[in-house]
């Protein structure tokens, strides 16, 4: 029987030219006959590369970037997506990460040479007109989002990512990818109102269903684990392609490669900070994280190396911390109208049925640690206080989450 989704992975050596890096992103990605039949169609195609970041502080290990998209690998999707479809192509990025002294604003758009090889115009999310959309289904965490123009307005998107752990998703792969699109202030959300605890994972279930790549690439050759940034700690050399025509089922073949179990949830390795952000999209109806529903084949075996995330809160800590950002989130529900008789309009931190912090902004510019005080072990909830409520959040994921916790 036909399985509703597919996935391959391929061995490819770190050390490929490009022509083999072609080749082996060719035989993992011509199986994908749904991914290619969406993509011919397709007259103009977005393009989300992990691989915005500041020059100095890219982080190199055996002649390849450990923690972004080769240019390997970047080439060989260009020169794929020209040979396959006649789609105008654009790659499009939000990133937050700033130049360093001497830097050149375009410094940290790190394929900016390969896109001037193939012609692919980069649209800097920052200066794109935001739209706000619908979720699809109504959303696992908000009803809706802003979101670059261009992303909504391309007839298919592509994500292609860096294989790597993650110390609050535990894993980031092509779904945690395209975070990188959402916009920021003055026109979208800060950085930290998604990346959110207890949020976090509903909200890219949610960016998945928003975009829903037609394809879904990860670069294994050279790897990161601990984290998705850091010093270069922890490189990992994988000699991998993998490739599906859905995201979450990608992610999940993927996960199980670096030795993680797809179906595993908060306090299961490597998802120690919060709930598996693939599992939280399956239940909601989209994708899987079931193997056996997938269409998988693989030329590599699993693990193909140490993969883990790192641990820098004690567990009693996260445990209250997540206890409290629901019961905060409670809390502004049942007190909505007084707080918005004074804060309508502004962003705050809610701890302890308190405002701790307002601002018209919602910049943070000091840690939350801090701005815990005393109280460190109580999480402080963010929020913008709109009398419309316009973005629609679920505040019913934090009623399950309490019951889960009390179970």
């Amino acid at each position: 029987m036909d399985k509703a989704f597919r996935v391959r992975a391929v061995h490819c050596d770190y050390r490929a030219s490009d022509e083999e890096i072609y080749r082996a992103l060719k035989r993992v990605t011509d199986p994908l006959e749904r991914a290619w039949e969406k993509l011919r169609r397709a007259r103009r195609i977005g393009i989300k590369f992990n691989h915005h970041w500041s020059a100095g502080r890219v982080v190199m290990h055996e002649g390849q970037r450990q923690q972004l998209v080769s240019d390997g690998v970047a080439r060989a999707t260009l020169r794929l997506l020209r040979e396959r479809t006649s789609a105008e192509l654009f790659v499009v990025d939000v990133g937050v990460e700033r130049p360093l002294p001497g830097e050149s604003p375009e410094s940290l758009i790190q394929l900016m040479p390969v896109l001037r090889e193939f012609d692919v115009p980069f649209i800097d999310g920052h200066t794109e007109p935001v739209v706000w959309v619908e979720t699809p289904g109504g959303g696992q965490m908000f009803r809706r989002y802003p979101v670059p123009a261009c992303t909504v307005e391309a007839d298919a998107l592509v994500s292609v990512q860096k294989l790597k752990n993650h110390l609050f998703a535990g894993v980031t792969l092509c779904l945690k990818n395209l975070f990188g699109l959402m916009p920021i202030q003055p026109h979208g959300r800060p950085r930290g109102y998604y990346h959110h605890l207890v949020r976090m994972p509903y909200v890219f279930a949610d960016l998945g269903r928003i975009f829903d790549p037609a394809l879904n690439i990860l670069d294994g050759l050279v790897c990161q684990a601990g984290e998705e940034w850091g010093r270069g700690e922890h490189p990992r050399i994988c000699n991998t392609l993998i490739a599906g025509d859905q995201v979450i089922a990608t992610d999940a073949c993927a996960a199980h490669l670096m030795g993680h179990d797809p179906r595993a949830d908060w306090l299961t390795p490597p998802f120690h900070r919060d709930r598996n952000t693939l599992l939280v999209a399956a239940q909601g109806g989209f994708g899987t994280v079931d193997l056996e529903q997938i269409d998988f084949q693989s030329e590599v075996q699993a693990p193909v190396g140490h993969f883990f995330a790192k641990v820098v809160d004690p567990l009693e800590t996260i445990i209250s911390w997540r206890r409290t950002m629901a019961e905060q989130a409670l809390y502004y529900l049942e007190h909505r109208a007084e707080i918005l008789a004074q804060y309508a309009g502004r962003y705050i931190l809610l701890q302890l049925g308190r405002v701790a912090w307002a601002s018209a902004t919602g910049d943070i510019t000091v840690s939350r640690r801090e701005l815990a005080g005393m109280f460190r072990d109580q999480a402080l909830w963010l929020k913008y206080v709109d009398p419309a409520e316009a973005e629609g959040e679920h505040y019913e994921v934090y009623e399950e989450t309490l019951r889960t916790m009390r179970a």
